[in-house]
């Protein structure tokens, strides 16, 4: 999951003025307006510098004073999702406090004098390797006034290419700062290595006359005239509903009309769920699905074709099912929130590249999104941000969320927001699985639960006040979550707990059964737990009186959970590293785990085990199927980068969910060496791989728009994948290895069939045009030899423009001789956007 913060922690902090001291600025008592005028004025810039050795990086804040202060004690809060070790702070004119949680206390020291005008700097060891690690929003506190934010922290956003920039930080120039240590191989991905590399993955060959993504099974033209769908369509259905194609029809370019090319479709029953035939010949359709879902397919990959030959579609046969039955994709909505309309368009991008699952991520330390009958607190307090640091009202800010709430990150789904989610993913085919994270990644859960608490004991009702509480109040445990939270987790000895887990199970059920659409599987996470309730009264006495392991109360409690969900009649479905802690034969028979262990870290050995127990494993890995990595190592490309510095469109494509040792033969660790996996714990005989899931997590994810960067067009590649099996990944052979450039998988195949991918992809791109999807164009690789300029493109047949410094753009059509250094950008289809600009020299 992308809760694991591997690099870039900062260690230490030492603070000092940057100025000389100059005389005092006169003080004042502080009024609202003149806290807006202070926040207003306060410089604020973070920057990336040589630590005192030489030997690698620190971050240093330079914090530069309006000339008036106010008299009144004031705090700035910001926020790092790297951790600071606050006792590392060595002197200065302030004290740095951890809040909770990636929120940070700067405030000046008892008789600090400071002095208006003067810049003072917050020096902490160690440095992230992306400009978009920062978190914006940064704020002053005075007591008894509003916070105000920053305004130097603000982030803006580029006219050109639409994308958030953030103006406080001061650019990476230094490309040492790519590397974690002097082991790691990674460079930035320059223009002129973008330029190589896009060249060894172009293969010349003819363009594709048949363009469906994902590739279908088989697909091919038939003689005879073309058929006339400018005309419309007319159809006949048998075995289904006008409603299981509603969306689908909706969604395309065909319409219907009376005098239309008549399309018969019948569903049959027969063969693999979602499959079906296709053709297309002598002025009429002819369309056999193997159920609802499939139809719907047919007529998806039909508009495809027919919009790219002009509804003037030649005869064609096509022959299709998909590789696997679960083909999902996994939206972040806790840790900063996303739209109702956001998902809904997610919806209809799934159907159009047929994925059938949607994995809403609801709930975790950071925010509760989903309002449930009886428990207001958790959408009234767990569903927003704001400066109250008793939370009675709302959580503290976290993830550069401001002090006042902020209606990008903020807010959630109503119940009737869900309900009509459900039933829109219902009419695309679509499955949606609601997942709160539990019992670590729960802090919004436990703080909303607690201000219940104490609400209702303020009234005098104490036992409606114990009746959903989460914590053991008698628990002295300290700890430290992955995330640096210290009450982030559900204490699993207590009833109240898994009470507060039934009622909110039971009424999302509920919703699903109002949307028509019975709840099938609910995904309780299960991972990176603190190692709360060591010193839990209540976990005591459950262990002495079960005879359990202190040790283990994860798995106890996911047991508990999962045996829960079994008796409702749900498949309980988690993270693979908490999963795998618990024991089968105490499970119920039908299990997922998503699958999310590192490709070199053990994660293959840990995806076989899960499936050799009979359980459904989803793929999930972190350096391939995690959309919130950074596209390229780049520190203009935003990102976390914990798990794989680059995960661009190629390496999707080219994942092999199916034999995951051969991975090692293309593709790098983290620290881009090539490396062994060894096939340890063989797949058993009968087992597979089930399904593969890609994810978006939101710890930087602050706008719709920021979300569909990071999705497309890794999107499509994930259902090609997921879809279609390549014909160059290589059988899976238990216990056989593979190395990385052992030519183990055929390269010119892979290479071929990346460039049908490629050819097929900008039809695509010139749909998200058409629904204003602000997906990632991407910038050029470019060079510039003996005075020539060339350019290329790692994906899609964009144009590309360029201009010397302080010139004029022009259409890039060749080789062309230049002077002087080069800017250049790609161009979206539709001319609306751009990409970001590089520069050659």
């Amino acid at each position: 999951m992308s809760h694991l913060f591997r690099n870039g922690l900062l260690g230490a902090a030492a603070l000092l003025a940057t100025t000389a001291l100059v005389p005092a600025f006169p003080a004042y008592a502080t009024t609202q307006g003149q806290l807006d005028s202070f926040a207003n004025a306060f410089g604020f810039k973070l920057t990336v510098v040589p630590d005192a050795a030489g030997t690698s990086f620190d971050t240093r804040l330079d914090l530069t004073l309006p000339k008036t202060l106010p008299d009144s004690g004031w705090a700035l809060y910001f926020g790092s999702v790297a951790a600071i070790d606050v006792r590392k702070v060595v002197s200065g004119p302030f004290d740095l406090t951890h809040v909770n949680g990636d929120n940070y206390r700067l405030t000046p020291k008892a008789g600090a004098a400071l002095k208006g005008g003067a810049t003072y700097a917050v020096v902490m060891a160690g440095a992230s390797r992306s400009e978009y690690l920062a978190m914006p929003n940064a704020y002053i506190a005075v007591e008894g006034l509003k916070p105000r934010i920053i305004a130097a922290t603000r982030p803006v956003f580029d006219p050109a290419s639409k994308l958030e920039a953030l103006p406080f930080v001061t650019p990476f120039t230094d490309e040492k700062t790519a590397k974690s240590g002097p082991a790691d191989a990674t460079e930035w991905l320059t223009p002129e290595r973008a330029f190589v590399l896009n060249a060894s993955r172009t293969v010349t060959q003819a363009r594709p006359d048949i363009i469906i993504l994902p590739t279908p099974v088989s697909a091919k033209h038939l003689e005879g005239k073309a058929l006339n769908l400018a005309a419309g369509i007319r159809l006949s259905l048998t075995g289904l509903t006008p409603a299981d194609i509603t969306a689908a029809l909706a969604a395309s370019h065909l319409r219907q009309a009376a005098g239309g090319v008549p399309v018969r479709i019948t569903v049959d029953g027969k063969g693999v769920a979602e499959s079906y035939h296709l053709l297309a010949q002598d002025g009429k359709i002819v369309i056999t699905a193997a159920d609802a879902a499939g139809a719907a397919y047919a007529l998806e990959s039909l508009s495809q074709q027919a919009a790219f030959e002009h509804n003037r579609l030649k005869p064609i046969e096509i022959t299709d099912a998909p590789r696997f039955g679960f083909r999902g994709l996994h939206i972040d909505v806790a840790r900063n929130f996303h739209s109702k309309a956001f998902i809904l368009s997610t919806l209809d991008r799934m159907a159009e590249y047929k994925l059938n699952r949607l994995h809403l991520h609801l709930g975790d330390d950071e925010g509760w999104r989903l309002a449930i009958k009886g428990l207001p607190e958790l959408t009234d307090i767990g569903g927003h941000r704001c400066h109250d640091l008793k939370e009675d009202t709302c959580l503290m800010p976290q993830l550069g969320a401001g002090p006042q709430g902020n209606p990008t990150v903020d807010g959630y789904l109503t119940r009737a927001d869900y309900i009509e989610i459900v039933r829109a993913a219902t009419a695309r085919h679509i499955e949606v699985i609601p997942s709160f994270d539990m019992p670590g990644h729960s802090r919004a859960a436990v703080r909303s639960m607690e201000a219940r608490y104490r609400r209702l004991m303020a009234e005098g009702k104490p036992e409606a006040a114990n009746e959903f509480r989460l914590q053991d109040p008698d628990d002295t445990t300290v700890y430290d979550s992955i995330q640096h939270y210290n009450d982030n987790t559900l204490n699993v000895c207590i009833p109240s707990t898994y009470h507060f887990i039934e009622t909110v199970i039971d009424d999302i059920r509920a919703m699903h059964d109002e949307a028509g659409t019975p709840l099938k599987i609910y995904h309780i996470g299960a991972d990176e737990t603190a190692g709360a309730w060591t010193n839990s009264p209540a976990c005591q006495a459950l262990v002495k009186a079960k005879g359990l392991d202190p040790a283990h109360m994860t798995p106890y409690f996911i047991t508990e959970v999962s045996q829960i969900l079994g008796r409702k009649g749900l498949e309980p479905a988690g993270w693979s590293d908490g999963m795998g802690h618990v024991k089968p034969e105490e499970m119920p028979k039908v299990v997922q785990s998503n699958s999310w262990g590192g490709l070199f870290a053990g994660g293959v050995a840990e995806a076989y085990r899960h499936a050799n127990r009979g359980w459904d494993v989803v793929m999930s890995t972190p350096e391939v199927l995690y959309l919130d990595m950074p596209y390229a190592p780049d520190p203009k490309e935003r990102g976390m980068d914990w798990a794989s510095r680059g995960t661009d469109v190629f390496k999707v494509f080219a994942f092999m969910p199916e034999n995951l040792p051969a991975n090692a033969t293309v593709m790098t660790d983290i620290q881009n060496h090539g490396r062994t996996i060894a096939d340890s714990e063989p797949l058993a005989a009968g087992r597979r791989i089930t399904g593969m899931q890609a994810q978006l997590w939101s710890e930087g994810v602050r706008t719709d728009g920021i979300a569909e960067y990071l999705f497309y067009p890794r999107v499509l590649a994930l259902a090609e994948r997921a879809w279609h099996t390549g014909a160059w990944e290589p059988a899976y052979v238990s216990g056989k290895s593979y190395t990385y450039g052992d030519g183990q998988v055929n390269a010119a195949q892979l290479r071929a069939d990346w460039q049908g991918f490629n050819d097929r992809l900008t039809p695509r791109l010139a749909e998200l045009d058409r629904d204003g999807v602000q997906y990632r164009l991407p910038a050029p690789g470019a060079r510039i030899t003996g005075g020539i300029f060339e350019a290329n493109l790692a994906y899609a047949d964009l144009a590309i423009q360029y201009r010397p410094k302080g010139g004029k753009w022009t259409t890039y059509t060749g080789a062309v001789e230049v002077r002087g250094p080069v800017d250049t950008r790609s161009v979206a289809p539709d001319g609306w956007r751009y990409s970001r600009i590089v520069t050659v020299r």
